[in-house]
């Protein structure tokens, strides 16, 4: 039973924030201490990313553990409630548990429809979990991002210079006619 009335749930519901989190601050801070540079929020993309950073073709999401279900099911086409369990970060609510769980469920069915869009144009979608993020795994945890944006930006750009590499060794070749004629 939730000892709270409806109106100062409501209240302390909506007080809730969205942008500028402890964690997606934390994120941000580290990126740009590591001279990484990125735009916040970008609404032209699907989930509007927390984090985007063009030249590494990359978004990154911060997302709170309760909020999007850290561990707390493995398959998110799972339909039954019974399946849910809390996970060390991820507390389930024991009051109104089916409308938490049928919450979080959507938040991860969102989650993972917005990174299929953002990965078939083409960008590559992180995602720092909050418990990532507690001071005895932050440095790890920004260490490891700042490894993975350098690697996909060395990886794009081999992968650019072999397009390149192909398209020289196909317009430097003899048509087919021109061979025969000498």
């Amino acid at each position: 039973m939730d000892h709270l009335t409806p109106q100062q749930r409501h209240k302390n519901m909506a007080a809730i924030k969205s942008k500028d989190t402890k964690p997606e601050m934390i994120v941000r801070r580290g990126l740009w201490s590591r001279g990484f540079r990125y735009r916040l929020n970008h609404r032209g993309l699907p989930g509007h990313p927390d984090l985007v950073l063009r030249k590494y073709r990359t978004c990154i999401f911060v997302n709170g553990c309760f909020w999007h279900g850290h561990k707390v099911m493995s398959d998110v086409r799972c339909k039954t409630e019974d399946n849910i369990e809390s996970s060390e970060c991820c507390k389930i609510p024991k009051t109104n548990r089916k409308f938490w769980v049928e919450k979080i469920r959507r938040n991860k069915e969102r989650d993972h429809e917005e990174q299929r869009q953002l990965a078939k144009m083409g960008w590559h979608c992180i995602t720092v979990w909050e418990c990532e993020l507690k001071p005895a795994k932050r440095e790890e945890t920004l260490e490891s991002l700042a490894f993975t944006l350098n690697h996909i930006f060395l990886q794009d750009r081999r992968n650019k210079i072999d397009d390149v590499r192909g398209e020289i060794e196909e317009s430097t070749q003899m048509p087919m006619a021109a061979e025969e004629m000498i």
